[in-house]
């Protein structure tokens, strides 16, 4: 598996990292979205489908499907069919999408970390362009 300095080196070397037939491409913009990252870190445990709506607030029925179809496409998530009257479904990270939970815990961390330097870099921004 490459590392990030493998991949930076590649960059630097004009490797193929941003060609639009890459297959990274793809499966970047998937980890990138706000809401699979989201989905995945409800998904500590197996949920199900409404619980998961209840916890990210803002997310509408039709995205959470389509990002829930997403995840599961990629290998990130599987739904298991529960034999309940009525039928439920039950969402739960797969090992490969296990495996994200570090490097993404790392990435909130990080985020949360420099949130006000980015804040007041933002509005120090914001200042020189209404100025």
């Amino acid at each position: 598996m490459p590392t990030s300095d493998t991949v930076y080196e590649s960059i630097a070397k004009g490797g193929t990292v941003f060609r639009a037939d890459c297959p990274s491409r793809p499966i970047l913009d998937q980890i990138a979205d706000k809401w699979s990252m989201m989905v995945m870190a409800v998904l500590e445990e197996p949920r199900r489908f409404n619980e998961i709506k209840r916890r990210l607030e803002g997310v509408t029925q039709r995205v959470l499907t389509q990002t829930l179809r997403r995840l599961e496409r990629n290998g990130m998530i599987e739904r298991r069919v529960l034999p309940t009257a009525p039928i439920g479904v039950e969402y739960s990270l797969t090992p490969l999408g296990e495996s994200l939970r570090e490097p993404f815990g790392r990435l909130y961390d990080w985020t949360v970390a420099r949130a006000g330097e980015i804040q007041a870099s933002q509005r120090d921004y914001d200042t020189r362009a209404t100025g």
